[in-house]
């Protein structure tokens, strides 16, 4: 064979390599969105609409589960401050820094009231962050810095985000003019427009200020959007109509195609979170049907009394004594858990640094 017939075979080997490796990396079942990355959209269009995902909720907006939960609610705020690719010692560092701030008798061991009050304190956090961010994002709307936006207003920055330009939207909206948009943003602007309504408080005057624009963006914020959210997603599970949900409805969503076996195995967890989660934690009287009251009390963040059986959820994971609190040995051998970081030796000087 010659020389750039060899060259030409062994380019046509990696060529097909490459697009195996790639066709692996991709094959997923159609339920996987939970997984997708937060942060896909651009910045600014981040910045006015409302986020897929929600910290320190227990579901996502599309009614998935929130993978993250039990790192958002231990962490708070430091969420960001523990990755894949810290230093072990460190993160080991910070942790042990967390313990002692959720122990707050002193005792050197953390129990389940003491877990209940730091996991609304870190809750807090959440919420205070997502104001912090709603007065950035309200000033992008409100370009004639009146306090109010109209959903005229909203609508022109929305589409500016999407490439359109800023001056032609507003003055085809101003002349009552068909923008002549794709349907899937089209789709997008309705669901926003519902929302948006939603969101203007009584008396309604079709304006929001930023009050009700953080609702807008943040439903756990308001008890009336909360009530939406939930609404929205009995909506999209709910299959025979009668505004409650079944644990076959429940667990359902969406099952899609799997393609190999990893994805088989990552679509039999998920089915498997949901059935536990159902049974053990949403359907609060037992009898096998969630009420939109019982999803809308399993959604609130600031349920005193979910708290409290999340802290015992998250003391039972890593209670290898049994003594139904956490320890410094047990918070740091199960790291992964709570911080989403591994630590490989986690047992090191541990009573030193402490």
């Amino acid at each position: 064979m010659s020389v750039l017939s060899q060259v030409w075979c062994r380019s046509l080997l990696l060529c097909s390599l490459l697009c195996s490796a790639l066709i692996q990396l991709h094959a997923r079942p159609a339920n996987m969105s939970a997984l997708r990355e937060k942060n896909a959209n651009t910045k600014d269009e981040n910045e006015i609409l409302p986020p897929d995902h929600l910290n320190g909720l227990k579901m996502e907006m599309d009614g998935h589960l929130n993978k993250d939960f039990h790192q958002e609610v231990f962490l708070g705020k430091e969420m960001e401050e523990f990755d894949e690719d810290s230093e072990p010692r460190r993160n080991r560092k910070k942790l042990i820094d967390i313990f002692t701030k959720v122990d707050f008798n002193e005792d050197k061991s953390v129990s389940a009231k003491e877990m209940q009050r730091w996991i609304m304190e870190k809750t807090k956090e959440h919420f205070q962050e997502a104001v912090r961010e709603n007065k950035l994002s309200f000033r992008a709307v409100d370009p004639d810095r009146d306090g109010h936006v109209t959903w005229d207003e909203y609508r022109v920055k929305f589409l500016a985000s999407k490439g359109l330009n800023e001056k032609e939207v507003a003055e085809k909206i101003k002349n009552n003019e068909d923008l002549k948009v794709d349907e899937e943003t089209q789709e997008v602007l309705e669901s926003l427009k519902d929302r948006w309504f939603q969101a203007d408080s009584p008396p309604a005057d079709q304006l929001l200020n930023e009050e009700e624009f953080l609702s807008f963006l943040h439903p756990e914020h308001s008890r009336g959007m909360l009530k939406y959210m939930v609404k929205e997603i009995v909506r999209d599970l709910d299959q025979d109509g009668d505004t409650k949900l079944t644990l076959s409805e429940f667990i359902s969503l969406p099952v899609g195609t799997v393609e190999n076996q990893q994805a088989q195995d990552i679509d039999d967890d998920w089915v498997r979170e949901r059935k536990k989660e159902f049974l053990e934690v949403i359907d609060a009287d037992g009898n096998a049907i969630v009420t939109m009251e019982e999803l809308e009390e399993y959604m609130d963040p600031m349920n005193e009394y979910n708290a409290l059986n999340e802290a015992k959820q998250m003391i039972a994971v890593a209670d290898e004594n049994q003594n139904q609190s956490l320890e410094l040995e047990e918070i740091l051998k199960y790291s992964e858990y709570f911080t989403g970081s591994k630590l490989m030796d986690y047992a090191r000087n541990v009573h030193e640094e402490f």
